[in-house]
């Protein structure tokens, strides 16, 4: 198939590579023309594995490739993909649709015959009518257009992944049996035929899926890190406990890691968009758990900082923090509520100097936090340190010896905020080892 991807940021240049992947001819459009250069020349804009590697081979296969043309994306094909971001406006909980009515505005007059839209953005329920009507309005061939919502469920790291194997696929129509859901089943023919579980459904439902499972994965982590609060009073071990919990089939273990908490764009934007659509609707106290979720959430880079604190006997003043992350999980450069930059930048207002290091995201993190100070190598950012937290997993960290790093540190002592550093071999290395959730 000829197919277009409208937006080519974190989302659609994922997907516009994955479709090449899945032998379809693509053409990628974007109003930014170095974000268009930049992807014709094989370089995405942002890091995520194996990406670069994908979009070069079908640049250089001539089945992919990028503009900054609307009329030259609409004259290329009959199904076009929309996947432009929806950030949170700002000082509300709201998304920002403007983005996505702007594209469709303009594809729209160079939609001269039938045509199937396709949206991908994550936005709030009741939005696919709005884009139908837009393009009724603006769109030359009119109701020929059929719009479909196709909503990600995409995780930072594993975005190739889950687009070409997913766990499933939802696809939401105006109508049943319509004309596109059959170009959508054509386009995804090779992720069907896998056996992938194939939800089709109407508008309302495909739109509340992402933000629903989204939702529902920060109450699990969320809960997790709430009992961890307890876990620490009582002296229990809330890992162990959270294998217990993940053991009965009705709770399940992925996704219920406890720690400093999430961040990144999407599940802080959704399950505050999610609250604010069911304001308007008039259904606000059905979602009142979202709010005690998200408050748990910004509660943990709190109580970081107040554990920073007690270890360093309660003054912060001029003591050597190093921090090891930037990013807000591992596998990205994304720093989008980066959990770790949080806590960075609260323990730097507080008195504190406060060096940084991660092996993507430093670039990204130098920009909105210039008043921090900035290592590449991790075993040199601890070099005099009074405290060491370790804010993101990254696997790189874990594997570190802590027996070299403890005669760079100037007082070894580490809070472990994700878990995964091996706390006995630390301590046998001489640190003083705190881990959220643990004894």
């Amino acid at each position: 198939m000829k197919l277009t991807v409208v937006g080519c940021g974190y989302l659609g240049a994922t997907h516009a590579a994955s479709m090449a992947e899945l032998d379809h001819e693509v053409l990628g459009m974007d109003s930014d023309m170095d974000k268009v250069a930049a992807l014709n020349s094989g370089k995405a804009p942002f890091h995520e594995r194996d990406l670069d590697e994908m979009l070069a081979r079908h640049i250089a296969s001539g089945r992919l490739k990028f503009t900054a043309s609307y009329t030259e994306a609409a004259a290329f094909a009959d199904l076009h993909f929309i996947a432009v971001g929806t950030p949170q406006l700002p000082g509300e909980h709201a998304y920002d649709l403007s983005h996505l009515f702007s594209a469709v505005r303009q594809l729209a007059p160079h939609l001269k015959g039938p045509a199937v839209v396709a949206v991908k953005s994550t936005v709030p329920v009741g939005t696919a009518p709005r884009v139908r009507d837009l393009l009724n309005e603006f769109a030359p061939a009119g109701d020929a257009i059929e719009v479909a919502w196709n909503p990600e469920f995409l995780r930072e790291s594993s975005a190739i992944e889950d687009t070409l194997r997913p766990d499933r696929l939802v696809l939401g129509f105006e109508t049943e049996h319509s004309w596109a859901e059959t170009v959508l089943r054509q386009c995804f023919e090779k992720i069907i035929e896998t056996g992938t579980p194939t939800i089709v459904t109407d508008w309302a439902t495909a739109e509340l899926a992402k933000a629903s499972a989204n939702a529902f994965l920060a109450t699990k982590i969320s809960f997790i890190n709430a009992i961890a609060e307890v876990c620490e009073a009582s002296g229990a071990d809330v890992t162990q406990l959270a294998d217990i919990l993940g053991h009965d089939v009705r709770i399940g273990r992925r996704g219920m890691q406890p720690g400093l908490g999430f961040g990144g764009g999407c599940l802080p934007k959704d399950i505050r968009g999610f609250m604010a659509r069911a304001d308007e609707l008039g259904v606000d106290q059905a979602l009142t758990i979202l709010r005690e979720v998200d408050a748990i959430n910004n509660w943990r880079r709190e109580r970081m900082i107040d554990l920073a604190r007690e270890q360093l006997d309660g003054n912060l003043t001029g003591k050597r923090i190093t921090i090891w992350g930037a990013a807000f999980k591992p596998n990205t450069d994304d720093i989008r509520d980066s959990p770790a930059l949080a806590v960075a930048q609260k323990l730097h207002e507080l008195g504190a100097t406060v060096t940084v290091t991660d092996p993507q995201a430093i670039d990204n993190a130098r920009k909105t936090h210039p008043e921090l100070d900035y290592i590449d190598d991790p075993s040199a950012a601890v070099q005099n340190a009074d405290l060491l937290l370790h804010l993101t997993e990254w696997p790189q960290f874990s594997h570190i010896d802590p027996h070299h790093l403890a005669a760079r540190a100037g007082t070894p002592r580490v809070i472990d905020g994700r878990g995964t550093l091996n706390t006995e071999t630390w301590r046998e290395a001489g640190w003083t080892v705190r881990a959220l959730g643990r004894p």
